[in-house]
């Protein structure tokens, strides 16, 4: 009776099985415990042959972790044809949402990877940078004028949010609600601030 015939990935169907594996251990460890070996290993390839697909650890790293924070910036943009204020809610809860459901990811790529690999500290500035703009432009489809500070307060404000969401007792009763409810009033809060010059000069 013949052998059982196996599929022959293309090298782009390798890749992207190579990085899903590299993303499933993401969700378990940090970026530094990351072995290449065991990836090898649950993709059933040689690590000589990984090397085939990737031209180093780190080129693997940064397909490893590109692809990550795609998944989170994808996940996290709302419909464009929404109404301002149903706009700003939606991306709060994707925001919320994500976090909590992929905090380890989350954790490794923010904290992790940005601090301990230099090689993909870009990728990871890129990404916050993503969400710092969406915060520029919930302020702009709220009508309200562009502000001096706006930049550096949507930065600050993210590292406020993500701060809160990652430490939020989300296993007591309505969590979410209350997180998400708390997220959105720091950013109203902060639109706030932008549009009075004068709570912040200089005492």
């Amino acid at each position: 009776m013949p052998g059982k015939r196996t599929t022959r990935l293309t090298p782009h169907q390798r890749r992207e099985q190579l990085v899903g594996v590299g993303l499933e251990m993401l969700a378990e460890r940090s970026l530094d415990e990351l072995s290449t070996d065991e990836v090898a290993r649950r993709a059933g390839i040689s690590r000589g042959l990984l090397f085939h697909y990737f031209d180093s650890k780190r080129d693997f790293y940064r397909a490893v972790v590109r692809a990550a924070c795609d998944r989170f910036t994808d996940a996290t943009e709302p419909d464009g044809s929404l109404e301002p204020v149903a706009w700003m809610r939606a991306f709060i809860t994707g925001f919320v949402a994500y976090v909590l459901e992929h905090r380890q990811v989350y954790l490794a790529l923010v904290r992790g990877a940005a601090g301990s690999h230099p090689a993909v500290t870009d990728i990871v500035g890129a990404t916050r940078e993503t969400v710092a703009r969406r915060v520029r432009d919930g302020r702009k489809r709220l009508g309200l004028p562009d502000a001096p500070r706006l930049e550096l307060a949507s930065r600050a404000w993210m590292a406020f949010a993500e701060e809160a969401v990652v430490n939020w007792p989300v296993q007591e009763p309505d969590a979410r609600e209350e997180l998400c409810a708390f997220v959105e009033s720091s950013f109203v809060s902060m639109l706030g601030l932008l549009d009075r010059p004068g709570v912040l000069a200089a005492r």
